[in-house]
């Protein structure tokens, strides 16, 4: 404070008319001079240090616009779509895990290519043999799995049983989850390696990172992942509709054995 003190008194002059200054420097105690100096000191240092600290403010924010300036999202996506490309290609595992995903047993509506640009999004896992990864009513419902290798056993609970009762075996190019990927509801059965697994995994994050970067093979995807979903409710129906039929003619030949007096 006693430079800032001393670079007040000799600024004092430049605050006011030089002759109303030194009337009053010389009528003022040299108490009140230097008071009034201190003052002055503290308010001089207070608007130094407001300035720099303007200055840094305003140098902080050009830096960030240079760091985070707006650029052509098309240029982002294709960059971005570049890079994923690079890293899958020339793999095996990426090949094979396309092939798969437009294959009968996954999403036949899609195609190669647009398989591959699916892939580039998904990320690889092994499951161990024994292990169950998606458990009946769990609410971890953000990814959908594309079985490369092994089989999984798909099993459900049923009312009036204790252990679960095995639903079907699905193997290599088989789709696992994607109607919680879409609704976000708990999984509706628990599925269990049968054997070592090798699997794709796509997150609902990638999803939307997807969606983002390529709108065409996301709207793509979703379409076909909605038909896939749109034949397995059918599919529920029929069952429904004979399971229906049967429950009736049982209930007829129960009538005609065991008539009601």
């Amino acid at each position: 404070m006693d430079g800032a003190l001393s670079e007040c008194l000799i600024l004092i002059p430049s605050l006011a008319k030089p002759s109303a200054v030194t009337i009053w420097l010389q009528r003022s105690s040299k108490t009140m001079i230097l008071n009034a100096a201190q003052m002055v000191a503290t308010a001089y240092t207070a608007t130094r240090a407001q300035n720099a600290a303007k200055y840094t403010f305003v140098e902080k924010i050009s830096m960030l616009k240079t760091l985070f300036s707006r650029k052509d999202p098309a240029s982002n996506a294709a960059a971005r779509r570049a890079e994923r490309n690079r890293s899958t290609s020339g793999s095996a595992s990426a090949d094979l895990a396309a092939e798969l995903l437009c294959a009968p047993t996954a999403l036949m509506q899609l195609s190669l290519e647009d398989s591959r640009t699916v892939v580039s999004f998904m990320q690889p896992l092994r499951i161990k043999e024994g292990e169950t990864f998606i458990a009946e009513g769990d609410e971890r419902t953000d990814f959908m799995v594309l079985v490369l290798e092994g089989d999984v056993t798909v099993e459900s609970l049923v009312v009036s049983r204790v252990s679960p009762v095995t639903m079907t075996v699905l193997g290599p190019g088989s789709l696992i989850g994607e109607m919680g990927l879409v609704d976000g509801e708990p999984r509706s059965a628990s599925c269990t390696a049968a054997s070592d697994l090798r699997c794709a995994i796509l997150s609902r994050d990638a999803l939307e990172d997807l969606m983002q970067d390529d709108p065409s093979v996301g709207a793509k995807l979703m379409m076909a992942v909605s038909l896939r979903i749109a034949v397995r409710m059918r599919e529920t129906a029929e069952k429904l509709k004979l399971y229906a039929q049967l429950v009736q003619a049982m209930q007829q030949e129960i009538d005609t054995l065991m008539p009601t007096p």
